[in-house]
């Protein structure tokens, strides 16, 4: 599966605690998403991850077509609620999640719950879809 990763400012540090804990898990999957966010992780974990622009630059576009293209499985964007800042609008993504059927993850218990999801092998869906 292909996990795209994103947070913004206030939970770039859960969102790599998150990843150090689930890094065993993670390791087997593709891992994409914005700069800042993938490289703090990538340096913490050693997990590779292919980086997209930041999210003030068009990190957050660049999800976003992919999840239209179907390019997307899961998406964890670590969001903070109580922030004014408008470089990542959630809305974009969320619905494009809803619209593609995506599970996504914007705080840390629902991360966990589909992290072990994921590992169980609930979360592939797509090929029961596909194969019906």
């Amino acid at each position: 599966m292909t996990i795209a990763l994103t947070a913004n400012d206030a939970k770039k540090e859960l969102l790599v605690q998150f990843c150090i804990a689930y890094c065993g898990i993670l390791s087997h999957h593709a891992l994409c998403g914005t700069d800042t966010t993938c490289k703090m992780i990538s340096e913490a974990t050693g997990l590779e991850i292919i980086r997209f622009l930041s999210a003030d630059h068009g990190g957050d576009q660049q999800i976003a077509a992919r999840i239209a293209c179907n390019e997307i499985d899961l998406l964890l964007f670590f969001r903070d609620p109580l922030s004014q800042q408008t470089a990542q609008d959630p809305a974009q993504l969320l619905r494009l999640c809803d619209v593609h059927n995506i599970p996504v993850a914007t705080n840390i218990a629902t991360a966990e719950a589909l992290i072990h999801a994921l590992e169980r092998g609930d979360l592939d869906w797509r090929n029961i879809v596909h194969a019906g």
